[in-house]
Formats: structure tokens, sequence, C-alpha cells
């Protein structure tokens, strides 16, 4: 297995493995890889849905796909809980897939919930010529907030839970006005890498985000100083974010509590 560094610490290729008949020593060296890059780029690999189910168990107990509020006796149509599929590409007037041609904003994967998984990963199917998949170095993102707001350790946000990474509601929830009436988990700010041992900024969404105590003038006063980290999120090609590029063939596997 080949580990190609697309920068001193963040953002790894990973060459010369099959997911499929990945082994032992093998997961281990690319695990080693993902702890120390937060992404990986695994290239050339060809997966259908078993496989990549099978290959994500290894890395911990699975999530089902964020269904909202649906019933199980809907869950109980769809073909597969834990691989779904992603797409722009419109069928018979319905997109074929969650989120359609909408544009997704910063966000980590399902931290509305009481314990996040630790990581998600994509496998690209059919990318456009110039698709992009950006991430952001949220160790970089707290090192570089001003020195008051690295103090706020004590400090929680409410993930919220009842709207898409594209603004949308999800089935079951209700609208409201008010991000203190938003449902969803609520995480400390700053959290501890329980296996790098680094803190890191966690905020998840900023839509909707909200500092339980506060006031909602008082949380969005907060929000706005950290504003310097959501520009960060969109610095590319350097420690604190990457435009990564995501080609045919190449899953993604990127960690939640690091990067957003």
């Amino acid at each position: 297995m080949k580990v190609t560094p697309l920068t001193p610490n963040f953002v790894a290729d990973i060459e010369d493995v099959n997911l499929a008949t990945i082994n032992d020593a093998e997961f281990e060296q690319l695990y080693s890889a993902w702890l120390e890059y937060g992404v990986l780029r695994i290239r050339n690999q060809d997966l259908d849905d078993e496989q990549l189910q099978t290959f994500s168990k290894r890395f911990g107990p699975l999530e089902e796909a964020p269904f909202g509020r649906m019933s199980e006796e809907d869950k109980a149509k769809i073909k597969n809980r834990y691989v779904t599929t992603l797409s722009n590409i419109i069928a018979d007037g319905k997109p074929i897939g969650g989120l359609g041609n909408s544009e997704a904003t910063w966000h980590s994967d399902m931290t509305y919930i009481e314990t996040p998984p630790p990581a998600s990963l994509l496998l690209g199917i059919e990318i456009p010529a110039r698709g992009r998949y950006p991430f952001a170095n949220q160790y970089a993102a707290l090192e570089a907030l001003p020195g008051t707001a690295q103090k706020n350790e004590t400090l929680t946000v409410k993930h919220n839970a009842a709207h898409t990474s594209v603004g949308k509601l999800r089935p079951g929830f209700e609208a409201f006005d008010d991000p203190r009436e938003a449902p969803g988990a609520i995480h400390p700010m700053i959290k501890t890498h329980n296996e790098s041992g680094r803190p890191a900024l966690y905020l998840g969404r900023r839509e909707w985000a909200y500092i339980p105590g506060m006031s909602v003038t008082e949380s969005e006063a907060l929000w706005m100083n950290c504003g310097p980290t959501w520009q960060l999120r969109k610095i590319l090609g350097h420690k604190n974010g990457s435009p990564g590029p995501h080609y045919l063939g190449q899953p993604l596997r990127y960690a939640q509590t690091r990067w957003l």
C-alpha cells in the first residue's frame, strides 16, 4: 500500500490496495494513515453496495442514513439503510439520490445525534468533470481562533437535526423560526479526539446552530466571533483546507471529529 500525503498533515492519497479484499495488516496501515491525515482518497476501487458496507464496518458500528422521523414501515421499503445515493441526476422528474443538485453547506455528517459516527465514506460513481469535495481542518481552525475564543472550552452547541445540509426540512419535522426550538443533540464546542488526544473545533452546520444558556443575540454574537473559522473552511489548498478533487472509483474516508 502506498500512502502519499497531499500536505504534511492534511489529506493523503492511498494506492495499491483493494478494499474488497483488504487484509488486517493493510487495514491497520490504512487506519493509521486515516488518524494522521484525517481525509483519505483511496484510488482505483470497484465496490458494490455490499462491499462498501463491509469495508465501512471495519471502522465500527454503522449508523443508518439520515431518514428523519420516517416510520419503520417506510424504512422497511428502503433497500439498504446504511448505503445511500447522493446524486444531482433527475429521472422522471425526480432526483435519483439525496440532496439533488442543491449546494450543501459546510458540515460534519450527523452531528445532530447523541453519538455521531466517527467517520463517513463516499464512493465516486459518476463525478462532474470539475467536481470538488472540499474539507477543512478543525485542528487548524481552533488554533486560528482568537485567544479568548479558544478558552470557551465549557461552551456547547446544539446541532440542528431538522434540516439537511442543503437546508430542506427532513421528513417528520416541523418548521421553526427560533434556533432554540431546533431539535438535535448538544455537543462541546471544543472536542478532544479520543485517539489523537488533540482538541478540535466541533461546530457542525452554521444554519440554526445555537449555544445553550445564551440569548439568541448572544449566541449569534459569539458565532460572529468564530467568523474567521468559517472563512477558513473556504480557504483551499493549505493545511486549513483542501479542494479535495474526487474522481471515479475513489472512496473518500474522513474523520468526523476533525474535519468539515
